[in-house]
């Protein structure tokens, strides 16, 4: 196949070859190994003449601090995160091979991680590397993280990480994350995320032979169950569609994920259980909402029982004048004319942790028109919108570190 000469344009660009190095470390999901990352920042570390650091809160799964030093490191640093690892792919279904981070005729790089989100942590270090070309002086430290296991949760990743001392050392007063790319001219911009509830309903029940009518079965309660989660789920369908206003973060979605029970066809099973992953709306009265659903499974049969695996709702961050950061950040997106979404993410970050600290952080990502692909087939980003997303950093970054002292 030949190479066009906007192929080979973007391919000699600095930045993008760096961004597309990373890409090609496959450090994907379940059981990464992270040693190519850390050897790729390490590289990068030293390019940029800046130290770095690994924490292991948890055995292999590390955690890797570059940090820029402010000329008055007593005052709260900012934190500009970003994770490593990427979702699975199903190779068969890639125009491209996902690990090649193959550039395209319009300029698209397609890779696993290219929006979701080695992007935006390649985007930091390029902005800081021209920063430091120019001899920025910055008054606050700059902490770069690359962490793991987002894609599973951050449990080994930053949720252990906000826990230890190493992360309090680092002094953090407002932290970055990622947002997700946007199909409009719009970029959106997340200062808060809904809670998750994965609920478990066992339905035991009569079991006997399948080719009778028995009462009290398990399948008649399981139904039950199932109808009333998808009757909530439809009216939440139904207020987001009837409501433009609204985005998917402002409503509960409800998904029944998985199923389990039975052991042959022509026997009914003694139990059946299903699996519903519930995204609660913040808006949402939890605990009527839990009440609620401890009477459907009343109202269901005899024994139907109820688990409950819960993450816990966080405050968000607020977009007023009485936070200082985003005052900062609002200003760079003024000057470049950039008009910003603020939404509730619809899905779990490590900004949560953040959060859950005390913290304000903020999810971003620089993608503007540019289509939703992340643990899609075929993701990609545009070089374009790859190369504007440094511009943006190189904007950002001194105005943090240089606001006045809270």
């Amino acid at each position: 196949m030949s190479t066009s000469l906007s192929e080979t344009v973007f391919s000699e660009n600095e930045s993008i070859r760096t961004f597309q190095e990373y890409l090609r470390i496959p450090s994907v999901q379940p059981n990464v190994d992270y040693s190519e990352c850390i050897n790729f920042f390490k590289r990068q570390a030293n390019i940029l003449k800046l130290p770095l650091k690994i924490h292991e809160p948890v055995p292999k799964k590390p955690i890797v601090i570059i940090s820029w030093y402010g000329n008055e490191p007593a005052l709260p640093s900012i934190l500009l995160n970003s994770h490593m690892d990427v979702v699975p792919v199903f190779e068969n279904k890639w125009t491209y091979p996902p690990f090649s981070a193959h550039i395209d005729i319009r300029g698209n790089i397609f890779a696993r991680g290219s929006q979701d989100m080695k992007c935006v942590g390649i985007q930091y270090l390029e902005a800081v590397k021209r920063l430091r070309k120019a001899s920025y002086s910055l008054r606050r430290t700059i902490h770069f993280s690359f962490v793991p296991d987002e894609e599973i949760g951050g449990y080994d990743g930053m949720q252990s990480f906000v826990k230890t001392a190493d992360f309090r050392a680092l002094n953090i007063g407002f932290a970055l994350d990622e947002g997700m790319a946007n199909p409009t001219n719009d970029y959106v911009l997340f200062n808060g995320e809904r809670f998750g509830w994965n609920i478990l309903v066992r339905c035991p029940g009569t079991p006997g032979h399948g080719s009778l009518l028995l009462p009290n079965t398990t399948g008649e309660k399981l139904h039950k169950i199932i109808d009333k989660f998808m009757t909530f789920r439809a009216k939440e369908k139904a207020r987001l569609e009837s409501n433009p206003k609204l985005s998917i973060g402002d409503v509960t979605s409800v998904n029944l994920t998985k199923l389990f029970g039975g052991v042959q066809n022509n026997v009914v099973p003694p139990e059946l259980s299903a699996m519903f992953d519930v995204r609660m709306a913040l808006t949402l009265d939890e605990v009527a909402f839990e009440k609620q659903i401890l009477q459907w499974c009343k109202e269901a049969g005899e024994g139907v029982t109820i688990e409950f695996k819960r993450n816990k709702r966080v405050p968000v961050t607020s977009l007023d004048n009485t936070n200082p950061w985003w005052i900062a950040f609002k200003s760079v997106t003024d000057e470049l004319k950039m008009n910003l979404k603020p939404l509730i993410f619809p899905g779990g970050t490590d900004s949560r942790y953040i959060r859950q600290v005390g913290l304000p952080a903020i999810g971003f990502s620089p993608m503007n028109n540019t289509p939703v692909l992340l643990h899609d087939h075929n993701e990609f980003l545009n070089s374009d919108v790859f190369l504007r997303g440094i511009d943006f950093y190189e904007k950002l970054i001194p105005v943090l570190a240089n606001i006045e002292e809270r």
